[in-house]
């Protein structure tokens, strides 16, 4: 296994027990951290063929502990946010917000990187990428955000008590909107705010591999 893959285990490793251990609701640990096994199984899956970037293995190992930490508390408990509500004198625990801002913000580079690799939309080395690449990442991730309020929606129908504590609405009509919303600026500010990084990583997990790209182009 890849050493820099070793170490996203094994830093991850302690939050998961931590996460595990007398969470407020075992239905909702289930519901909530269920992504970071699929990305782990996919992840060591596709080690050889296909290894990650550090910057893209950097922002999926904290997305993995934002969900961790909101499958312990549930996304309405999480003490930290509690503190911030009550210094901001505000009505909700807003730690589903930067959850699902997350939620577009690493997905973007995870798009990003598969369509530089996979697509003939260009990647480093191969000159300006096609000016069609930041919008198809964008509309991939909130794409991705509307199904997975789908899917939030169809297991709080058949989940029962624990709908609440999954879907974390606390009382905000709004809640699907702005959580679709928060995600697309995540995507945006991703794309901004990194994009030039995310072209130097690729370019030495490439390098590494000969560098040819998964599509066998020049990367």
């Amino acid at each position: 296994m890849d050493r820099r893959l070793r170490w996203f285990f094994a830093l991850l490793a302690p939050v998961i027990v931590w996460s595990w251990i007398a969470p407020h609701d075992r239905l909702t640990w289930w519901l909530e951290a269920g992504p970071v096994g699929v990305a782990a199984v996919v992840m060591i899956a596709l080690r050889k063929r296909f290894p990650l970037s550090t910057l893209l293995l950097v922002l999926a190992w904290l997305h993995c502990v934002v969900l961790l930490v909101g499958a312990h508390y549930t996304y309405a408990r999480v003490p930290a946010f509690d503190w911030l509500r009550e210094l901001t004198d505000g009505t909700r625990n807003n730690y589903d917000k930067l959850g699902h801002f997350i939620q577009g913000f690493v997905p973007a580079i995870l798009t990003r990187e598969i369509l530089l690799r996979t697509s003939p939309l260009g990647g480093p080395g191969d000159g300006r990428p096609s000016r069609w690449l930041g919008f198809l990442v964008v509309s991939v991730c909130l794409a991705f955000s509307a199904f997975y309020e789908l899917v939030e929606w169809a297991v709080a129908e058949t989940s029962g008590e624990a709908a609440e504590s999954f879907l974390g609405t606390q009382g905000y009509v709004w809640d699907t909107q702005s959580d679709m919303a928060l995600a697309l600026i995540g995507a945006v500010s991703a794309l901004v705010i990194l994009f030039r990084i995310h072209d130097r990583s690729l370019a030495k997990v490439l390098a590494a591999r000969g560098g040819i790209g998964q599509s066998g182009h020049s990367p």
